[in-house]
């Protein structure tokens, strides 16, 4: 039998590995995508509340960001699918002067990377956001340009937009071995068989060191889990995502927005860690953000929730993502440790891999890479997490 040769092997069929295969198609590549689960978005995807925002700290996630808000926001029109898309902006919100000072600090960083954002004193952002809580208020920053969409629909779309264009997708097969020769790649072994390639992208998310050590490499990536929720539908009364970064006992900070379908959807980042792979929710979850997000926001009170899950976190040290070639095997390429970003970043670092792949990159690409390299001091930290 002939084993059947592909230009790239994604592995792992989610955040990532769905537009990475949708923009490789169309630039006339041609991908397989293998993943363990039996359909497009299916591990830690599905999972994402859908924020997408480039009020970052630093310049690569910011830069990669703007790319993903472009090409969600114009995906409709171009190919369309209704990803849910809203252009609801992002909120930081101060009620201590600790956030706020640290907060104005970012800002400056921020505009200087040519952000859209402003600092909107207490009355300012109460006619963008009313329903919060005024007392304590001091302000809070706003970023008009971000929002939010459907993380399944998403997937959904860069998948079937992806095989239109010539890309094939094998679910419910598990990669078991990279098969190199030398020092190259040269195939991928799963459960069901084997395929040749040169090139192979790590894309697997929470289980991304699992497949470098395959491969006889290894990336810091170790997954946490996050608990979050969604509410029944409601009328629109809120447009930007909050976010509150005042830590509490258990939680490091949490954030919420109003889907454009209606429903508000929650998260909450737990401290300390939660470290491992356990998707169970908890009960302890509810009561610990509802306390918050009813103190922040008292119209929420009589909401009705309609279900809680839970989903990981590829983390890296520093917060930071792992993109780039491996010096050690040619034809291998990270693009793992999204640290629970991997909805809003997915898209922009897709058409990054490309130029990786095609060897294309400009010297505006070298430089949003360079923080993002599997061979840097990750001694550093990512500011807004």
């Amino acid at each position: 039998m002939t084993t059947k040769v592909y230009d790239v092997i994604i592995v792992g069929a989610g955040s990532v590995g769905c537009p990475a295969a949708f923009f490789l198609a169309q630039a006339g590549i041609r991908p397989l995508v293998i993943d363990q689960f039996a359909s497009p978005g299916q591990g830690s995807n599905k999972a994402a509340i859908g924020g997408i925002r480039a009020t970052h700290s630093d310049t690569s996630k910011i830069r990669i960001c703007l790319k993903s808000i472009e090409i969600f926001s114009t995906w409709q029109e171009l190919y369309g699918d209704d990803l849910e898309w809203y252009q609801g902006g992002y909120s930081f919100v101060a009620y201590r002067e600790r956030e706020e000072q640290v907060l104005k600090d970012l800002l400056r960083v921020q505009q200087s990377y040519g952000l859209n954002i402003r600092w909107l004193d207490r009355e300012e952002l109460l006619e963008v956001i009313p329903a919060l809580n005024p007392h304590g208020l001091i302000g809070g920053t706003y970023s008009p340009g971000d929002g939010s969409a459907s993380p399944l629909r998403a997937a959904h779309a860069f998948y079937r937009r992806a095989v239109e264009r010539g890309a094939e997708f094998h679910f419910n097969e598990r990669v078991t071995g990279i098969i190199t020769r030398g020092h190259r790649v040269v195939g991928v072994r799963t459960d069901k068989g084997g395929y040749a390639t040169g090139t192979v992208i790590n894309a697997a998310g929470p289980w991304a060191r699992g497949v470098a050590q395959m491969a006889g490499l290894d990336v810091p990536v170790v997954p946490d889990s996050h608990e979050a929720g969604i509410t029944e539908p409601v009328a629109r009364f809120l447009e930007p995502m909050v976010v509150d970064t005042r830590p509490a006992q258990g939680s490091k900070n949490y954030y919420f927005y109003q889907h454009k379908p209606g429903p508000v959807v929650f998260c909450i980042t737990p401290e300390p860690p939660i470290v491992g792979t356990d998707r169970r929710e908890t009960s302890a979850f509810l009561p610990m953000i509802a306390r918050r997000m009813v103190d922040l926001m008292p119209r929420l009170a009589n909401i009705r929730v309609r279900r809680t899950w839970r989903g990981l976190y590829p983390m890296t040290p520093d917060g930071f993502p792992i993109v780039g070639r491996a010096r050690e095997l040619e034809g291998y390429i990270h693009a793992v440790g999204m640290c629970g970003q991997g909805f809003m970043l997915g898209p922009g670092l897709a058409t990054c891999l490309v130029k990786i792949v095609q060897g294309s990159l400009t010297p505006e690409d070298e430089e949003v890479l360079a923080g993002l390299t599997p061979y840097r001091d990750f001694g550093g930290e990512e500011k807004l997490k």
